[in-house]
């Protein structure tokens, strides 16, 4: 990548946060604290999922899914913001920030679909309970997880490919914790019209694709909720469903926020501060949200601390 004028880019920097040192180690230890209960809690519960009996389900197929994306999306950002905050040179290399920004495009696309296809297993279990094994067949819940992996991963190399592809100078100060898109664009020293269509095209479509089925999905559902007679019913039904709106407010809510407005030096800055709440607290929350109002994932985190405790073979 190297022109008149231009330089060969072989490092950027990250500005990240804060330039306060202190600041800087204060901020270490709390997002340290953050990174391992996101390990800690999305593992636990894809190790309930797998080895619980009771959770063999579609609901916590896709579960474990989303609770695997959350590691994958969080371990690639945190690691190395978290040596930054030690570090006094904060630089990514070239290759590192191409792999960082098309892993993260890939995982938040990913995440688009997966909780889509959460909404659908929510749809199928309330509205047509009888055919719910036959219509949540083995195959189906593979490909419903499959098909967002790939389509997540072939979206995000497109589209870092036409990021990586522009000629970058200047500073390479790059005004973020992490390899994003917005701020990446501000250090492009040729035509960027192409790639902000194309990330304006790719993020609307995937945004309000995903959450049409969503809310088409709640849509019906909640027309079959309110056709059920009893309280206790209509309270069960709405129940299997709070966790999951839960999650989808918190993601949706802030990426909308992010990505759906042209880079600028304001909006850069205003999406460090939300890019904190989706790729920080989502993945540590969606595993508390899950396990908290869920009286099945909590029967099996007993039973598994029971079976720690006292096993079956003890004297």
């Amino acid at each position: 990548m190297s022109s008149r004028n231009h330089t060969i880019v072989t490092d950027f920097i990250l500005l990240g946060l804060t330039d306060d040192p202190v600041l800087e180690k204060i901020l270490f230890g709390v997002f340290l604290v953050i990174y391992l209960i996101t390990l800690a809690g999305n593992l636990c519960m894809i190790v309930l999922i797998r080895t619980n009996s009771h959770l063999q389900t579609p609901m916590y197929f896709f579960l474990s899914h989303l609770s695997f994306v959350d590691i994958c999306y969080s371990s690639n950002v945190t690691p190395n913001m978290l040596y930054n905050f030690l570090s006094d040179q904060k630089t990514i290399s070239y290759a590192g920030c191409f792999l960082q920004c098309l892993l993260f495009i890939a995982l938040v696309i990913t995440e688009f679909y997966i909780l889509a296809s959460m909404a659908l297993d929510r749809y199928v279990a309330i509205c047509s309970p009888l055919h719910y094994s036959t219509r949540m067949s083995k195959d189906i819940c593979i490909s419903l997880v499959m098909v967002p992996y790939a389509f997540g991963f072939l979206n995000g190399l497109s589209q870092t490919l036409l990021t990586f592809h522009l000629s970058f100078c200047g500073s390479l100060e790059i005004n973020h914790f992490y390899c994003a898109d917005p701020p990446l664009l501000m250090l492009a020293c040729s035509d960027t019209y192409v790639k902000k269509m194309a990330m304006f095209v790719v993020a609307g479509f995937t945004l309000s694709s995903s959450l049409f089925i969503i809310l088409l999905s709640y849509l019906f559902i909640i027309a079959a909720i309110l056709r059920i007679h009893s309280a206790e019913g209509r309270q069960k039904a709405f129940s299997t469903c709070g966790s999951h709106l839960t999650t989808v407010t918190i993601f949706y809510g802030t990426l909308f926020c992010m990505y759906l407005r042209p880079p600028s030096e304001k909006s850069v800055e205003q999406s460090k501060i939300i890019a904190v709440f989706y790729t920080f607290l989502s993945p540590m929350l969606n595993p508390l949200i899950y396990s908290l109002r869920n009286t099945h994932v909590i029967h099996a985190m007993r039973q598994m601390m029971k079976g720690n405790l006292f096993p079956k073979n003890a004297v």
